[in-house]
């Protein structure tokens, strides 16, 4: 009998607490003046008195319990951005000397080709079910990893050659497994490729401050903390420089932020003195801007402001320019493209097979008797023979049409600034025969480029303002 009396006395106490919340009617019975009264005593109670009594924390940002699919999302983009920084970790070469931080070569070199590996066990945690996006730039990557692995079998340096052999296969691989994101609304991939450059940006910056003898060391600025060329700052500041501009022109990339962030790399790039860097990003600027010209008021005036500087710079600083560009080379020089055209003509020169003169002798340090090849062309052919350099001329080929036939907007126009910036820069650089920069360049450039009806049915995020 105890228990239907606590019941009842229980409703009873939960009737009289939802009676007393009520707000005042408007009939002014009891209930409303005393509602009124109680009302009116706490407003005269002192105000500290009244906030303490109403302060509410609020969860912070990394408190705050997100639902599960935001949780899920921001877990995967962050082992993507994770991924993409151990592959741009990974082409970053280590070489000993140069810098103010004394680092054992076995280790820089242990950390740069470690990446490759942890990059992999990344890319299938973010893809366990090996899910691939077909796109014919990484089917024709395959191919020259195919023939990678075949010219290895009969390579001179059977060893080394095995070694990089696999280390560019696995890079082609992680590359495959990264395409369930491509094609996103919010371009990831050149997001975290911005933002991979910026990183190498700042260290170069910090040794210059740092370590300013062993930065211009060459007269050229290097980066001084890790140890990477000059033309190689070049490339990460004009890339940066030019990712932003055309980001900005579309209106995705806020004003100040832009100009910070073009004037800190502009004067590493200028510093530099690499003439590849600065004309492939002053011709890719100029192709992606004509692309948007016609859908682009802010693209329109750009232009007309930026002729009006250049025409102006040319007639009062001329002389300053020129001899900015020629970096004291004599005409022969300029012309011999600073000594590489004498040693390109020996590399042509030299004795093959014609299993040699098809695929290739396999990759190698990217040398040639000692001395860097600097080209792409030339390197493919040396590696991977004339099927390198046919696959290599089809990849530009198809990717500047695909790009051609894409609808306007901000994604067709990053991807022609990259396009045409590897191939100019593949005249007089390494470029994307092997593991480098360059292949991710091109990689960005193909997420870009991958068509719609290839996209997930499951929604992107919209791109937001970097």
């Amino acid at each position: 009998m105890a228990l239907p009396v606590v019941i009842c006395s229980a409703a009873a106490g939960v009737q009289r607490l939802a009676a007393r919340g009520r707000q005042p009617s408007g009939d002014g019975g009891d209930s409303g003046r005393s509602w009124l009264r109680g009302h009116h005593n706490r407003s005269r109670q002192p105000v500290h008195a009244r906030m303490s009594t109403s302060v509410v924390l609020r969860p912070t940002r990394s408190s705050r319990i997100l639902p599960p699919a935001e949780a899920h999302e921001r877990s995967i983009r962050r082992r993507v951005a994770l991924c993409w920084g151990l592959l741009f970790l990974n082409v970053l070469p280590y070489t000993k000397g140069g810098t103010v931080i004394p680092l054992p070569n076995s280790i820089g070199k242990a950390i740069t080709q470690g990446s490759l590996s942890l990059a992999l066990l990344v890319a299938l945690s973010v893809n366990p079910r090996l899910v691939i996006r077909r796109n014919l730039f990484l089917s024709l990557m395959s191919v020259l990893a195919i023939d990678t692995i075949v010219t290895a079998i009969n390579a001179q340096y059977l060893r080394g050659t095995s070694f990089r052999t696999f280390r560019f296969v696995e890079f082609v691989i992680v590359l495959w497994l990264l395409t369930p994101f491509w094609g996103r609304k919010d371009m990831l991939l050149v997001r975290y490729h911005l933002k991979a450059m910026f990183v190498v940006l700042i260290t170069v910056g910090i040794g210059y401050f740092i370590g300013h003898g062993d930065a211009m060391s060459t007269g050229r600025l290097t980066d001084s903390i890790w140890p990477a060329p000059a033309t190689q700052v070049a490339h990460y500041a004009a890339v940066s420089i030019g990712i932003v501009i055309v980001l900005w022109m579309c209106r995705m990339y806020k004003g100040r932020s832009a100009f910070f962030a073009c004037a800190a790399a502009a004067a590493i790039l200028l510093l530099t003195h690499t003439r590849t860097a600065i004309i492939a990003m002053v011709a890719g600027l100029l192709i992606s801007g004509m692309s948007m010209v016609v859908t682009q008021a802010r693209v329109r005036k750009a232009f007309a402001a930026v002729g009006a500087v250049v025409t102006v710079a040319i007639l009062t600083l001329s002389r300053i320019i020129t001899s900015y560009l020629t970096r004291g080379q004599t005409s022969s020089e300029l012309t011999g493209l600073s000594g590489r055209q004498g040693f390109w003509t020996a590399l042509l020169s030299a004795p093959r097979t014609p299993f040699q003169e098809i695929f290739g002798f396999g990759i190698t340090n990217g040398s040639f008797n000692g001395n860097p090849i600097d080209s792409n062309w030339l390197l493919a052919y040396q590696e991977e023979g004339l099927l390198g350099d046919i696959v290599c001329g089809t990849i530009l080929l198809v990717m500047l049409v695909t790009a051609f036939f894409t609808p306007r907007g901000v994604q067709r126009a990053l991807a022609l600034f990259l396009l045409v910036y590897c191939l100019l820069a593949s005249f007089t650089e390494d470029g994307f025969a092997d593991a480098s920069t360059y292949l991710l360049d091109m990689a960005v450039a193909a997420s870009l480029l991958v068509p719609a009806f290839f996209a997930s049915s499951r929604p992107d995020p919209e791109p937001e303002p970097l």
